[in-house]
């Protein structure tokens, strides 16, 4: 019985999905779970799970075509698996295992001898066999392993670059390497074009002393993962907190326009901003204003988790009325980031520098970072979009004020 392999439901948000990789090849057996195929579209990487055991049946939609919705991918002859082991044990019983050489005549080996061979990585067309017609026997390659044991050690082999790296050139090699762009890279390079061609995009800076902050976290940094199951203590989590306090303040920055309208949002989704290898990802905090201190780097962690390991959902990137990217954990000092519409504006966190600051007449050296607010002018004024940071950069550089409420 065949079962077709479908396309996952997309979202109305998501009109099609490209195949990015077949994980199983026609002929090949499959159980329950397995993952079969990934499904690449604009914001996610699904993954397709085989339904039953079997084999993999013919393949409809090959890697790099575009599929719709529950769109046939293919098929599983369910039920087979088990079979075909099964049909090739008594072949493999009374037929001598064979090994193509990588040069000349195809040796003939026992089952045995090719199990071990297979195992300790020895070739089979290089070992002279001692049995009947020249059979390589178990114990002909049992003496190949301990040959190869008492070998001197090759030089070691380079290590292959890894699939997903940019490609190596040698020096004065004038060639060049095409690869097509993932959709997830091209979504993102779309929207940030649209975004700088279709809003009056500003950036204001300021500054914040991170003293306070990074005395806190040291102080509690082991008693809070001790208290919150491993949960670490990190910066991310006192930026929204004062983001999302800020936010209540000025909710023009927490508001999007829709057509001819301003839509202001009761409530505070905050985007973080996380790279992967397919490009920019944005999952989001719901209800961050909400949230403990534990929550959001909880929140955050899984995120950079599922990232990763490309698991995010449709569901945990849709959305968001405000975004939060730190390009200080790659070492940037300063830069202006681009909005993710409909939002209307995005905090850019960058790394901390010892610099020497005038406090109270006197010259200190204290842990500083830049912060850069990219807004809408269109909805957010200057005046309102500099109080803005100016908040952030207060209840930051004292906390106490996001207890107290002032």
């Amino acid at each position: 019985m065949a079962i077709e392999i479908k396309a996952p439901s997309f979202p109305e948000s998501v009109a099609d999905g490209t195949v990015a990789t077949w994980h199983k090849k026609p002929g090949e057996a499959v159980k329950r779970d397995d993952l079969i195929v990934d499904i690449e579209t604009d914001k996610v990487v699904l993954e397709v799970l085989a339904e039953a055991d079997g084999v993999l049946g013919a393949i409809v939609a090959e890697e790099g075509a575009t599929v719709l919705s529950n769109q046939v991918l293919g098929s599983i002859e369910e039920g087979s698996a088990a079979a075909a082991p099964a049909a090739a044990a008594p072949a493999a019983a009374s037929a001598p295992a064979v090994v193509p050489a990588a040069g000349g005549e195809d040796p003939i080996a026992a089952p045995a001898a090719r199990q071990l061979a297979e195992e300790n990585g020895i070739n089979l067309a290089s070992i002279k066999g001692t049995g009947k017609d020249g059979r390589v026997t178990k114990e002909d390659v049992v003496a190949a392993v301990e040959a190869k044991k008492n070998a001197p050690a090759a030089a070691p082999a380079k290590a292959a670059a890894p699939a997903a790296a940019a490609p190596v050139f040698a020096a004065g090699d004038r060639t060049e390497k095409r690869v097509p762009m993932t959709r997830v890279r091209a979504t993102v390079a779309k929207r940030l074009v649209e975004a700088q061609s279709n809003m009056a995009m500003l950036t204001t800076f300021n500054e914040v002393d991170m003293t306070e902050v990074m005395a806190l976290r040291s102080k509690y940094k082991d008693l809070f993962e001790k208290s919150h199951n491993g949960v670490r203590l990190g910066f991310m989590s006192f930026f929204v907190k004062a983001a999302t306090e800020a936010l209540k303040r000025f909710p023009a920055v927490n508001a999007s326009i829709d057509g001819g309208d301003i839509v202001y949002h009761g409530y505070a989704d905050i985007g973080v901003a996380v790279s992967s290898d397919r490009g920019l990802v944005v999952p989001v905090l719901r209800n961050a204003e909400l949230m403990s201190l534990a929550e959001i780097e909880g929140g955050i962690a899984n995120f950079g988790k599922k990232a990763r390991d490309g698991k995010l959902t449709i569901d945990e990137m849709t959305g968001g009325t405000f975004t939060i990217t730190n390009g200080g954990t790659f070492g940037s000092m300063m830069s202006t980031p681009i909005v993710n519409p409909p939002q209307a504006a995005i905090l850019g966190m960058h790394n901390i520098i010892q610099r020497p600051m005038a406090i109270n007449g006197q010259v200190v050296i204290r842990p500083m970072m830049y912060l850069a607010l990219s807004y809408d002018h269109r909805l957010i004024d200057g005046k309102e979009a500099v109080t803005f940071l100016v908040t952030i950069k207060n209840l930051l550089e004292d906390p106490a004020r996001l207890l107290l409420d002032i």
